[in-house]
Parts: C-alpha cells; sequence; structure tokens
C-alpha cells in the first residue's frame, strides 16, 4: 500500500496537489511543475514544445516590456522634448495601450519597424531551429554574445527554468501594469 501512496502522489501535479498532473508534464521542460489545468500544451509532445515556445517568446517580450512599461513613463516627456516631439504618454500620463488608447499618436513607421524586428527574430530562431535539429532548444533563436547560456546539461536546465520563472512574473507584471491603468486610469509610475 505505501508502494500505490507513493505512485499516486508522484502523478499529482506539483502546482495544483489536488489535481492529477498532466501526462505531458512529466518534469522534463525547465520550469514545469505540472500546471495546464485547461490542456492548453495540447495532445502530444509536438503541440506542447510548440506551445512553450511560444510563452518564452511572450515571456521575453514581457520582460522587456515590465522594464520599459514605467521607463517610458518617466522619461518619455524628456526624450521627446529633447528631439522636438511629441510625447506619446496619454493625457494622465500613461504609456499608450489598447485600453488606455493614445496608440494614434504613434507613427505608422514604428510599427512598420517592430513587425521587421518581429519577423528577423522569427527567421533566426527558424534557422537555428534547422541548423540544430533535435539539438535545439525552445526559444533558441541563435544570440547569445556575451556567452552566458552553460553548456552543461543541468546548467542549462537551471538557466532555462530560472528564464522561464522571470518571463511568468513578467507577463502577470504587465497584466498588472494593464489592469491598474484601465481601472484607476493613472500611470504606474
Amino acid at each position: 500500500t505505501s508502494t500505490t501512496a507513493l505512485n499516486a502522489e508522484k502523478e499529482m501535479s506539483k502546482a495544483l496537489p489536488f489535481l492529477p498532473r498532466p501526462k505531458l508534464l512529466d518534469g522534463s521542460l525547465p520550469g514545469d511543475v505540472g500546471f495546464d489545468p485547461f490542456n492548453l500544451g495540447g495532445g502530444d509532445k509536438a503541440s506542447l514544445i510548440n506551445m512553450r515556445e511560444a510563452e518564452i517568446k511572450h515571456g521575453r517580450l514581457a520582460m522587456l516590456a515590465a522594464v520599459g512599461w514605467p521607463i517610458a513613463e518617466l522619461f518619455d516627456r524628456q526624450i521627446a522634448g529633447a528631439f522636438g516631439l511629441q510625447s506619446a504618454l496619454t493625457s494622465t500620463g500613461a504609456s499608450p495601450s489598447l485600453l488606455n488608447g493614445g496608440l494614434d499618436k504613434i507613427e505608422p513607421d514604428y510599427w512598420v519597424i517592430v513587425a521587421s524586428i518581429a519577423g528577423l527574430a522569427e527567421l533566426s530562431s527558424k534557422e537555428t531551429k534547422e541548423e540544430k535539429g533535435k539539438a535545439y532548444i525552445a526559444g533558441d533563436c541563435g544570440f547569445d554574445p556575451l556567452g552566458l547560456f552553460p553548456q552543461d546539461k543541468e546548467g542549462m536546465m537551471a538557466m532555462q527554468t530560472k528564464e522561464i520563472k522571470h518571463s511568468r512574473i513578467a507577463m502577470m507584471a504587465v497584466l498588472g501594469y494593464a489592469a491598474q491603468e484601465a481601472l484607476f486610469r493613472s500611470p504606474v509610475t
């Protein structure tokens, strides 16, 4: 009976110990604690890896946004003034967004540049994926100019776990920024 209880315990999610662990979330991916209550990871390993890749990319953008959003609110007026441009902040001093409005102040050229950079990043990621084949790691876009990514398996797993945890926190922070500005009509700063 103790072996049966131990096996049953192993099959429970670390994140939600009262729910069974999704079968694809076996702990082999960095940051995997068995949390997928809506089965968004899909039904097979390829879908799960695809969703992980999307999570990593969105998380990296969120980490940039978590820092950039308050910095923009603090320094946009000064930087715009130095270049003789109009401030892009809303009338309340908040960053422009879908919920706050103000996106009409952003030049279309900016969106073209952003879309181009995103396209180049996607192409780089695709090339790295094709080049590395089975050795490809989700989220690897071939960019590590400082050589910070470890070469040993244990170090790689630790670094990827840190990145995914920081990404998840950043995504929640940006959600909080958006909610705060939409509900209270005041900037994050």
